[in-house]
């Protein structure tokens, strides 16, 4: 290989504590673990420091694996990206019986590929004018759309997520959190055990719930967000003390009342 596709094939993107992306860096250890779309391993930062988890019981002798690729991406995007990137086709079992695909790309096709257009448009804005921009537009596809794409279409769910991070960012909480609730049933679909990124979008919606005074449903959200987190981001992370603290603050509200 070339010096540049070596570095390419073995970087990481670094991402932040709600698993944006803010970088990319190269980790030779880690560059050693193999690839599978369904890993027993997830790799999640703290600062520059990536960190390993394992999220089920491991066999002695058994291979330690990460996903290369975004899991959420149906099984031809994931195997195109595996061969542009990095030079192989997964055979995995996901791959082999195309699981979930049906429910990924559901609903009319003029529909989620207008919706994917508008998805990949977006670039992280600057300023709330910008913000204002994306926000109508996902208000205005979401309606147009609405009983022509279910929730679980992954478009549709990544224009949810658009959504709540422009209402979040402007402030317009209890509309994040119509966004971010209609997320949690996709969410869990496609990460049923432990995923990093389930566990923060489920903190998220729990945060905007306690900003609602909705402390029951806040303190359960934010109790599936802890049983994830602790294994995929270990009791020590920093993500994981904001979620005990803000958790223990809602278990004090709800002892007052």
């Amino acid at each position: 290989f070339p010096l540049f596709l070596q570095v390419t094939c073995n970087c990481f993107t670094i991402s932040n504590g709600e698993m944006q992306d803010v970088g990319v860096g190269l980790y030779p250890s880690m560059s050693l673990l193999n690839h599978s779309c369904d890993p027993n391993c997830v790799i999640v930062f703290e600062g520059y420091q990536l960190l390993l988890h394992s999220v089920r019981e491991i066999q002695i002798g058994e291979e330690l694996t990460i996903s290369y690729v975004e899991s959420l991406m149906p099984t031809r995007e994931r195997q195109k990206q595996l061969v542009r990137q990095y030079c192989f086709e997964c055979d995995c079992l996901l791959c082999q019986n195309q699981e979930k695909d049906a429910e990924k790309l559901a609903g009319e096709d003029c529909a989620w590929k207008e919706v994917k257009d508008a998805v990949n448009e977006v670039r992280y804005p600057k300023s709330k004018e910008e913000w204002k921009h994306i926000l109508a537009r996902c208000q205005n596809l979401l309606s147009s759309n609405e009983g022509h794409l279910p929730d679980t279409n992954i478009y549709q769910l990544k224009m949810l997520d658009c959504a709540m991070d422009a209402c979040i960012n402007l402030e317009s909480w209890e509309e994040a959190l119509y966004y971010g609730s209609r997320t949690l049933e996709p969410y869990s679909l496609y990460y049923p055990g432990f995923h990093p990124l389930r566990a923060v979008q489920l903190m998220r919606v729990g945060k905007l719930q306690y900003s609602q005074g909705m402390f029951p449903q806040a303190l359960e959200t934010l109790k599936q967000a802890y049983n994830i987190m602790k294994v995929t981001h270990g009791t020590d992370h920093s993500l994981m003390k904001v979620l005990m603290e803000i958790k223990e603050e809602c278990e004090a509200v709800m002892r007052i009342q």
